[in-house]
This record gives C-alpha cells, sequence and structure tokens, in this order.
C-alpha cells in the first residue's frame, strides 16, 4: 500500500519548543528500550489521574498512547518491481471450520508477495453473526535458514463473506527454494493487537 506524502497540518514551528520535542523522542526511546518495545497500554486509571494532574482530556491521552502501538505501519513501504515468476507453496492448516491456504509466491527481482486466503462454511443462518464477530488481521514473519531479517508488511485484505485473501510484501525477496524458510502466520484482534490463539507455519 502506497503511503501517501505527509503535509505539516501548520505552517507555523515555535522553535523556543525544539528542545522539548527532542525531549519527547529521547522519551520514546527510553520507553521502547525499558519495555523492550513491549509497553501495552496504561491503565484507565493511570489515564484518569494523569488527566487530572496535567490537565489533560482523557480521549487525548488514549489517542497519544494508542499511536505508539502503531509505529511499524509508518516504516516505508517497499513496492514490488520486476516481475520473475510465481512459485508453488500449496500448503494449508484447518481450525475452527476455517480453511488457510497459501498456493504460491510472486517473485519480483525487490521483494515478494504473499496471499493467505482465508475460506469458511458460511450459511445464510451465520450472516449476523459474521458480520458482528471482532476484526482481525493477520501478520507474517519469515523463519529462514539464511539468517536474513525480513520486513514483512500486511498490504490489506478483503473478499466476501467467507472468502478472504490478505496480501503480504517481504523484502528482500524469499529465496526460490521454499525448503529454505517457513511462513509464520499470526491472527491478531484489532485495532489493540490482542493474539487470538490462532498461528500456523507454512
Amino acid at each position: 500500500m502506497k503511503q501517501m506524502p505527509f503535509e505539516p497540518p501548520v505552517d507555523h514551528y515555535d522553535e523556543r519548543i525544539a528542545a522539548v520535542d527532542e525531549q519527547i523522542c529521547q522519551l520514546i526511546i527510553q520507553r521502547k528500550e525499558i519495555s523492550n518495545n513491549n509497553p501495552g497500554f496504561p491503565t484507565q486509571q493511570y489515564i484518569h489521574d494523569w488527566s487530572k494532574k496535567y490537565g489533560f482530556y482523557e480521549e487525548f491521552l488514549n489517542s497519544v498512547f494508542s499511536s505508539f502501538l502503531y509505529e511499524e505501519i509508518h516504516r516505508p513501504a517497499v513496492e514490488p518491481k520486476g516481475f520473475l515468476k510465481n512459485i508453488p507453496i500449496l500448503k494449508s492448516f484447518d481450525k475452527n471450520d476455517e480453511f488457510y491456504t497459501v498456493t504460491f509466491v510472486r517473485q519480483f527481482e525487490n521483494a515478494s508477495v504473499v496471499h493467505l486466503n482465508i475460506n469458511s462454511n458460511i450459511t445464510d443462518d451465520d450472516t449476523s453473526e459474521w458480520y458482528q464477530r471482532d476484526l482481525s488481521h493477520f501478520e507474517l514473519s519469515i523463519l529462514g535458514e539464511d539468517g536474513i531479517k525480513y520486513d514483512c508488511r500486511n498490504e490489506g485484505g478483503g473478499g466476501t463473506m467467507g472468502n478472504e485473501t490478505f496480501t503480504f510484501v517481504v523484502s528482500p525477496a524469499l529465496p526460490d527454494d521454499k525448503s529454505e524458510y517457513q511462513l509464520v502466520f499470526k491472527e491478531y484482534q484489532t485495532p489493540f493487537q490482542k493474539e487470538t490463539g490462532v498461528e500456523f507455519t507454512f
């Protein structure tokens, strides 16, 4: 998914607060290091107490701390270029009446594209329950023999009731030999990255 260029909301900046803004950046790094980049979210009691102590709206503090959970979505996106070939994968996993498949990997010069297909047996009687379900998404990680750290970006998904597809861009490109790596999928509930317990490896 191509990122749109960021436009500052205002032209004005008070240079007197530059040192304060830099301190904010330093504190964010300190927060990540202390928590091993897994801080969770402050309790609502903390949010309530800090809003009273420092004069902030509680919803504003909720928004500030929520933004820390989504740093990764802002990393630069790799656009696949130079299509080479499709590599058959033909792997599947079945759980809770849902059938997960990866049929192939699309190889490009600078990246690979993986499509995760999800099929479920939805009947007309299940329609209301399906639309009211908790929203979730999948994340992909790569276990490889080469020691390369792969960046896996979820490009979103879509489909119809009972048939969905998620697309991932992996960079650098995966090896042509599919025996040299494993695709690890993990499901999370949105918007706060809560694990659902669904995890499988191809």
